[in-house]
């Protein structure tokens, strides 16, 4: 233990350090001596070299001791840095906060979401966020802070945005983005508030393509295809008879193909990995194409990975005139018609909606159930046997419904 020496002013001591120096003098270590509650105690308070006299070691003293004479404050060193350090962490969290408070979401969305989206998504999903968060987002609310954003902004952007024209899918799209901005701030703990998309409706958009190819439609087309482009006559034939949707054929790779079994593994798409199966015609036309390693796409682009189906594909429908006539985006032919033709097919043809469900790769059954009207036939049909077989006699009985 070093030696301890007594300074002029009583109850204050220091020891020095053995090698360091504090002007010409060795650097001095200053504590202080008091009675608490009958008891001894020894308290430090710091080097001279920090700021520390045996003068304002005096002054420390004599606060405690005031405080121990009216049973008011701190009573030991050790409580007043407490009280300190608990002051600093609460202003520390108040400054937290108020920076917090202040944040725009603008300076979220650049500075927090955008890099979380762009691991966590597709770089489509993500160029399509930025564009409607710079084109209607920003400058309705962008430069508010986050706190003050509620349901009444929102109701000025879909009016704003409906104003500008823009369909009900992309107003609600923008509305999906920032309620995923402001779930992201509270997970991350800038946001605490109620997200403010919770109190807006959202519109309900009727944007799906329900128009479908007749076999003799899809036939023309192929025929006309194949005399243009067999890159995209294979690829169209490839969704129209394993319905599968662009991106998961642009994405098909030789490691995915396996001719002997018949079958396709689409990877990593929308609901997650599932089979296809191969007609004959698909199995034939794959084992026409050049076979590349595992990892080669069965359909590559010119420096690799393709980015999208060839415009053949549109002026080859212009020349058929199949969208002729036709003003309803809904119902115009795109490639998209492939999958659904497919899906339309399974269903007139009897399938059970379940197992068209399977095959398309949807998550849940409420985008299959828009297939359902198309077997409304074999519904009718159904319901036609039940009437014959409660007419038919039996037994020398005849069931009559009352009219």
């Amino acid at each position: 233990m070093p030696v301890k020496i007594k300074t002029n002013f009583q109850g204050v001591r220091y020891y020095e350090h053995p090698t360091r120096k504090h002007g010409v003098q060795k650097d001095k270590y200053f504590t202080i001596r008091f009675k608490l509650q009958g008891k001894d105690k020894e308290e430090g308070l710091g080097w001279a070299t920090k700021g520390w006299t045996a003068a304002k070691a005096y002054d420390r003293l004599k606060e405690l001791k005031e405080n121990h004479r009216t049973g008011t404050g701190v009573q030991t060193l050790s409580e007043k840095r407490e009280a300190e350090q608990e002051r600093r962490d609460q202003e520390e969290k108040t400054r937290i906060k108020a920076e917090q408070e202040a944040i725009t979401l603008t300076a979220f969305f650049n500075d927090a979401y955008l890099p979380i989206a762009k691991a966590d998504k597709k770089p489509k999903s993500v160029i399509r966020e930025i564009g409607l968060f710079n084109d209607y987002i920003k400058p309705i609310i962008g430069n508010l802070p986050m706190k003050d954003i509620s349901a009444f902004h929102l109701e000025r952007l879909k009016k704003d945005m409906a104003g500008k024209e823009q369909s009900p899918r992309s107003i609600e799209y923008a509305l999906a983005v920032i309620r995923q901005i402001f779930n992201a701030a509270k997970r991350l703990k800038i946001f605490t508030g109620e997200n403010p998309t919770a109190s807006v409706k959202f519109p309900k958009p009727d944007n799906a393509r329900m128009r479908f190819l007749t076999h003799e439609e899809a036939g023309r087309l192929l025929t006309a295809l194949k005399t243009r482009s067999i890159e995209t006559h294979d690829m169209t034939l490839l969704s129209l008879h394993c319905g599968l949707r662009q991106g998961e054929i642009i994405s098909l790779q030789w490691a995915d193909v396996d001719l002997a079994k018949g079958t396709l593994t689409i990877r990593d798409a929308k609901a997650g990995s599932r089979f296809a199966f191969m007609t004959e015609q698909v199995k034939e036309m794959l084992q026409g194409r050049e076979k590349g390693k595992p990892s080669d796409f069965v359909f590559p682009g010119r420096t690799g990975k393709m980015n999208r189906i060839s415009f053949t594909f549109r002026r080859v429908v212009e020349e058929l005139k199949l969208n002729e006539g036709i003003t309803d985006p809904r119902q115009k032919v795109c490639f998209h018609t492939c999958r659904h033709s497919y899906a339309s097919w399974l269903v007139e043809s009897g399938q059970d909606l379940y197992i068209v469900q399977k095959l398309l790769g949807h998550k849940t059954n409420q985008m299959t159930m828009r297939y359902s009207h198309v077997g409304e036939n074999q519904f009718r049909q159904a319901v036609n046997s039940l009437e014959k077989s409660m007419n038919k006699p039996e037994a020398g009985q005849v069931v009559n419904f009352i009219k």
